[in-house]
């Protein structure tokens, strides 16, 4: 796959998951990932998906070699982003020293279709994670890591090495790469009418009025 150019993640960071919600809807692509929260408020992260794969069991069902924090941090570059399909599971995927190794090499950010730990330490070292679950439980003895690299389904959305992740404090979306420049071009038309749309409404320009001129309706 291509690589995110600079200047489509500058112009990615400047759009918010609503308005690029709004064009995977247009497109027909199934891109959003309900349910993932943000550890902190003002996190954001723009990158490309390096994906991992667990399964979860009671405790003891797995060694603590399976448990392959360490791998996933390795395998990620700058800028990435770590993407884990771990099917809901109220456990702990990655806590807070995972979270200050992998801010101390660059790694852009952590999106988790299961639990987190360490809230407060994941805030103080700014390092921008996503999940369906805060929760204590470790993950040793109970999370293996069956793959990484390899294609995933995260929170109902197929996600492959190299597709653009978007996550903000409204949610988490994956942009598959091939359709990029589009999903682009499309947002930011959709920002450009919305600001327009406000700044006639501040002229007198009902809501309805808006929404129907901008064709949002």
């Amino acid at each position: 796959m291509s690589k995110l150019s600079l200047e489509n993640k500058i112009r990615l960071e400047k759009l918010a998951t609503p308005t690029i919600a709004n064009v995977l809807d247009d497109l027909g692509f199934a891109g959003i990932m309900n349910g993932l929260q943000p550890a902190g408020l003002g996190m954001r992260v723009v990158g490309q998906a390096i994906t991992v794969q667990e399964i979860t069991g009671p405790y003891g069902s797995f060694s603590v070699e399976d448990f392959k924090v360490g791998h996933m941090i390795d395998a990620a570059s700058t800028g990435e982003v770590i993407v884990v399909a771990n099917n809901g599971a109220e456990v702990s995927t990655w806590g807070g020293m995972a979270s200050y190794s992998a801010k101390l090499k660059g790694i852009g950010g952590l999106v988790v279709d299961g639990g987190i730990r360490d809230r407060e330490e994941i805030i103080k070292f700014e390092f921008p994670a996503f999940s369906r679950h805060m929760v204590p439980t470790p993950g040793k003895k109970r999370i293996k890591v069956l793959s990484i690299g390899e294609p995933i389904i995260c929170a109902s959305v197929k996600v492959r090495t190299g597709d653009i992740i978007v996550a903000d404090g409204t949610g988490v979306l994956c942009i598959p790469i091939e359709h990029l420049d589009v999903v682009i071009n499309d947002a930011e038309k959709y920002t450009s009418d919305d600001n327009q749309a406000m700044s006639e409404m501040k002229q007198g320009l009902t809501f309805i009025e808006a929404l129907k001129k901008f064709k949002k309706i």
